[in-house]
């Protein structure tokens, strides 16, 4: 199974009634791509073990022990000679997976523990799917949990779902306890149960006005959260990522299924049911509204200036793929954009102010904003279910806003508006993040615009290298040297924000040997180190697993703990492979000098008599100025807006755009240690 393809028991129906595999290639590609993998099984009383190296076994599998546990361990080591970039595993990812596998099958209990910054959690539901939904929800319940199980014809069904205040819906999916992110056909026979059971008794139990309400599926989405989840044998997968069910004949068994026993509890639970008819004709209404005011706005041809904002400044190409519009904080940074652009190919729209935030408005007040209008309008392609990209007037929609706080909310702002009405735009790669620059670096009659603090931080040395004399290094070979410095101050400081002492952590990554060493042995290190800075130990407790120093320093008093939680830290690590990688550089004649202290030497040789100009707004900026730097296609940096994960997406849309305070507030005092920049 580790070294041969295809050679998984899944792949035999008698052995697994349903199974999540495809192709039988995960767990030997995992084994190609790791430089150690070492695998244990516990069977019959007996354990056995093997370890491979480069998908090669190293040894046979052979027994090893007694047990009473049942089960496999595979443990692997990523090959960084495979993956060049460093190997950081996600822990986010991982425990949303384990979380979902929980709920699915809730009598099995994953113990998660990250050995990196000492993460640990149990994930253990014994309420399965009604207690994900109840846990998904985060605003008013309209209605119970409700749990419906059962099987019809070879395939098992799992539904678990409630109503809530919202406007939006969450739905995931499962097939054989794999997500399926974009639905399918289980899913599409669950929605198309829905409707007809609402549709139908909003004909029956509706008041005489609105019993002839003609609902559609969008209306029953607005404040339902739902869970279905399939166990089919030999599912058939649109694509290779398995992220949509394609097998034809599970929907109609969904839809009868789910049907009947929806149909019984609106019956048996009328309190619930008048709440959800109540939301569905709500949200039908407002539908009705929303076309009506969607009407309005409708261009009357797509392609005709007439019908334009008599704002936009359009462009003369008619060619969508060749045309580009920026959309721009204010009218002063607009009228620049207007004076600066290449007319034949480049449109502007300033937008005044910030636009509504759609995640907290319903659509037909949307569509009652002018911006929006006006966005709508140029743009030609209508928006939700009747966006048609072939209408759509440019390949290219660039935000640019200012480098502030101001324009950082505008720029979520709109991107929460293409998130929600547009998606195919983003989907099909058309939306950009404008990045102008943030600095201006002037010298004498010279200018030079640089995007970032990295590329800030690289021209300063290139330009203020000469100040050093080397017997033994080039120019070149000391420039380079002096990057990597660079990085490693950046990396010093983010291990600053998170452990005490920074200085005694920058000795032992600097003094890597001493590590090696007992931690008897590394506490007498640190003790004439810590000693040597002026500070005093004033407690301590070292054991085989830590060592826990409470140290008096200038500033006050600080606890240090040595453990694995630092020596597996990210950023542990980094400045460790940035200081093996100086190291390997750096002649004898820099050996025992301080080289931070020489890259500020440098840095400050290069401001001498320069003027530096952090821009903060478009507006600072002429329109030469804008045009060299920010509009320019031969120069200009753009950032393209992707969506990797459209169940996160839409969750931090929600999370930070939505209605509900708490949850917004609970994570800024989780993450508020991780800001590297605040604006304020």
């Amino acid at each position: 199974v580790l070294a041969v393809l295809h050679a998984g028991v899944k792949f035999d129906k008698d052995t697994y009634k349903v199974s999540g595999g495809l192709h039988g290639v995960g767990v030997s590609v995992v084994n190609a791509l790791s430089k150690d993998l070492h695998l244990t099984i516990y069977k019959d009383g007996e354990v056995h073990e093997q370890s491979f190296q480069a998908g090669i076994p190293q040894d046979v599998l052979a027994a090893t022990g007694k047990t009473r546990k049942h089960g496999t361990t595979v443990e692997f080591w990523p090959d960084e000679t495979i993956f060049k970039e460093s190997v950081e595993f996600q822990k986010e990812i991982l425990m949303k997976r384990f979380k979902e596998l929980c709920y699915l099958n809730p009598k099995i209990k994953i113990e998660f523990k990250d050995e990196r910054d000492g993460t640990a959690e149990v994930f253990h539901f014994e309420g399965g799917l009604r207690q994900f939904v109840e846990d998904m929800n985060t605003k008013e319940a309209l209605s119970e949990a409700q749990f419906f199980q059962g099987s019809a014809d070879d395939i098992e069904i799992d539904v678990a779902m409630m109503y809530c205040h919202a406007d939006s819906d969450k739905v995931l999916s499962f097939v054989n306890n794999i997500k399926t992110p974009d639905g399918g056909t289980h899913e599409a026979g669950f929605r198309a149960g829905l409707t007809r059971s609402m549709s139908s008794y909003i004909t029956k139990n509706a008041n005489a006005k609105e019993k002839n309400t003609k609902i559609t599926g969008d209306d029953c989405k607005e404040g339902l959260i739902a869970v279905v989840s399939v166990r089919v044998p030999e599912p058939q997968f649109e694509g290779q990522t398995k992220g949509k069910l394609g097998s034809s004949y599970v929907r109609p068994l969904v839809q009868k299924f789910f049907s009947e026993n929806f149909n019984r509890y609106l019956e048996e639970n009328p309190n619930d049911a008048a709440n959800i008819m109540a939301q569905i004709i709500l949200a039908a209404k407002g539908r009705d509204a929303a076309k009506r005011a969607k009407d309005l706005v409708k261009r009357k041809d797509s392609m005709g200036v007439g019908t334009l904002p008599g704002k936009l400044a359009d462009c003369q190409s008619k060619d969508p793929s060749a045309s580009e519009i920026y959309l721009v904080e204010g009218d002063s940074a607009g009228g620049s954009a207007k004076q600066g652009r290449d007319r034949v190919f480049q449109a502007i729209l300033p937008l005044k102010g910030k636009i509504l935030n759609v995640e907290k408005a319903r659509l037909e007040k949307i569509l009652k904003s002018d911006e929006i209008k006006n966005m709508i309008t140029a743009l030609g392609c209508g928006i939700g279910d009747e966006f048609d990209e072939e209408k759509l007037r440019y390949h290219k929609i660039i935000i640019m806003t200012d480098a502030d706080v101001d324009g950082s909310h505008i720029q979520t702002l709109l991107m929460t508006f293409f998130y929600r009405f547009l998606k195919p735009v983003i989907e099909n790669g058309y939306l950009y993040l404008a990045q102008p620059p943030l600095y201006r670096y002037k010298k004498g009659k010279n200018e030079t615009y640089l995007k970032d603090d990295k590329a800030l931080n690289d021209f300063l040395i290139e330009n203020g290298i000469n100040t050093l004399e080397s017997e033994t290094m080039g120019k070149t070979d000391l420039t380079e040297l002096f990057k990597l410095v660079a990085y490693y101050k950046t990396s010093l400081a983010e291990i600053e924000k998170r452990f005490a002492l920074p200085e005694v952590v920058r000795y032992m990554i600097e003094n890597p040997d001493i590590i090696s060493t007992d931690n008897e042995g590394l506490y007498e290190r640190l003790e004439r180190y810590i000693h040597e800075l002026g500070y005093n130990i004033l407690n301590k407790s070292v054991t085989d697993e830590m060592i826990q120093l409470f140290v008096q320093t200038n500033d006050g008093l600080e606890e240090l703990i040595v453990d694995d939680n630092l020596f597996t830290s990210p950023h542990y690590n980094e400045a460790i492979y940035l200081n093996q990688k100086i190291q390997d550089r750096i002649t004898e004649e820099y050996r025992e000098k301080d080289l931070l202290v020489l890259l500020q030497m440098i840095e400050e040789s290069a401001k001498k008599g320069a003027y530096i100009q952090r821009y903060k707004g478009l507006g600072e900026m002429n329109p030469e100025q804008l045009w060299e730097t920010t509009m320019n296609p031969e120069d200009r940096r753009l950032l393209k807006v992707v969506i990797d994960d459209d169940e996160v997406a839409s969750d931090t849309f929600v999370l930070f755009m939505g209605d509900e305070v708490e949850p917004r507030r609970a994570y800024i005092e989780t993450h508020a240690k991780d800001v590297k920049h605040l604006d304020v």
